[in-house]
């Protein structure tokens, strides 16, 4: 059985943040019911390239979860809400504070009808704080932070990341902690709870290892002087043809591995050396090296070595790779067309039991009837709300 196969929660969230949080509940079983606007759809949907005439990255985000479309704005929809909470007792939003109290569906009004409910909000800034109700995106999360202050060369402007860190490393995986945390509380108290979710907060978090240097060594981090962020051999270098190496040979037994691979066996004491001199003169004897071949004859050298060296994968490498196919980590998803589609799967692996994957993202309101139904809607009663515009 799925480990979270009990649980069941009200999905209020679009864009990342939140659907990738509820995707990884869904992957361990838990029943999403996703709540979306008739008239204000998920971005997301409209976000290229398209399969089967829908958005790849709504598919892949938004498997396994049942949609309705319900309009908060109109009267009537909170109390569609409220009955759904009989039995889905966990609710996601990602709406910025005070939004969901003006809709009639906030975690005040709604712990009165149901004491067990376990409410998270994920937001960019959090629940209280000057920055409550400012706008942002995932670059700004990591520059209000402190990470961007650290990060990229010295001298050079701070890097863009290839993927939004904040938004899923912040917003989407901390949700799922603090949300399952809940859970277990709710599990010894019988009380639920509003877990308060900020995608600043919790890279301001990450930042644990240099800021207790800083607040408790007085040793502020910048950008090119750390072991992991450029200021070692700690880094990526470029092969004979343009290619790039991963080096992060950082314990002795790895380091002298590498050396021997690289013909820099006398050269290795400069390299132990920990001032920024030294290790610029290292890196440049790395960088020079590296340069003689191209990055298929490096792979080939350090294939059999132990010593934390890695070939830059693009991503399409990456899925072709034998080490991501034999962990499953690329799965067919069927489609509403009757088709399949591949995509990303669970990279959480549990010995009692496999992901659970229904189909991919639903088209908006393909089970508003079903879900209303199920919760004890008459027939009279849905279709006075389909009339109203409440359901879409």
């Amino acid at each position: 059985m799925p480990p979270l196969s009990n649980l069941k929660i009200l999905d209020f969230t679009t864009l990342v943040p939140g659907p990738f949080a509820t995707m990884m509940l869904a992957d361990m079983g838990a029943d999403i019911i996703r709540v979306e606007s008739p008239t204000r759809p998920d971005m997301v949907r409209a976000m290229g390239p398209f399969s089967d005439g829908t958005s790849t990255t709504h598919a892949a985000l938004n498997r396994s979860k049942r949609s309705i479309a319900l309009d908060l704005k109109q009267s009537g929809a909170a109390d569609v809400v409220k009955r759904l909470l009989a039995e889905y007792d966990i609710l996601i939003e990602q709406f910025r504070p005070g939004v969901m109290d003006r809709l009639g569906v906030g975690y005040e009004e709604l712990k009165q009808l149901n004491p067990r409910l376990i409410y998270c909000s994920i937001t960019g800034y959090g629940q209280s704080g000057p920055n409550r109700d400012r706008a942002g995106h995932d670059n700004n999360y990591l520059s209000l932070s402190g990470l961007n202050g650290y990060c990229g060369r010295n001298g050079e402007r701070t890097p863009i990341m290839g993927l939004p860190i904040a938004d899923l490393a912040g917003g989407s995986l901390h949700a799922v902690v603090g949300l399952l945390a809940a859970v277990n509380h709710r599990n010894i108290t019988g009380e639920g709870q509003h877990v308060d979710i900020s995608m600043t907060d919790a890279i301001f978090g990450m930042n644990t290892m240099f800021g207790s240097q800083y607040l408790a060594g007085n040793e502020e981090p910048k950008p090119g002087t750390e072991t992991l962020n450029g200021g070692t051999f700690y880094d990526y270098y470029t092969t004979a043809d343009g290619r790039s190496l991963s080096i992060g040979s950082l314990e002795p037994h790895f380091f002298q591995r590498m050396c021997v691979a690289l013909g820099l066996e006398q050269q290795m004491s400069l390299g132990s050396q920990q001032d920024l001199h030294s290790q610029k003169q290292f890196r440049a004897m790395i960088e020079a090296k590296v340069a003689e071949k191209t990055l298929a004859e490096w792979s080939e050298i350090f294939d059999p070595q132990d010593a934390c060296v890695e070939p830059v994968l693009s991503l399409a490498e990456a899925c072709s790779s034998e080490q991501i196919k034999q962990r499953d980590l690329i799965v067919d998803i069927e489609t509403y067309q009757g088709t399949t589609q591949k995509q990303i799967g669970s990279p959480i692996k549990f010995s009692a039991s496999a992901p659970t994957y229904g189909r991919c993202g639903a088209p908006l309101g393909e089970h508003s009837e079903e879900i209303l139904e199920q919760a004890g809607f008459s027939t009279a009663e849905i279709s006075r709300a389909q009339k109203s515009g409440i359901l879409g």
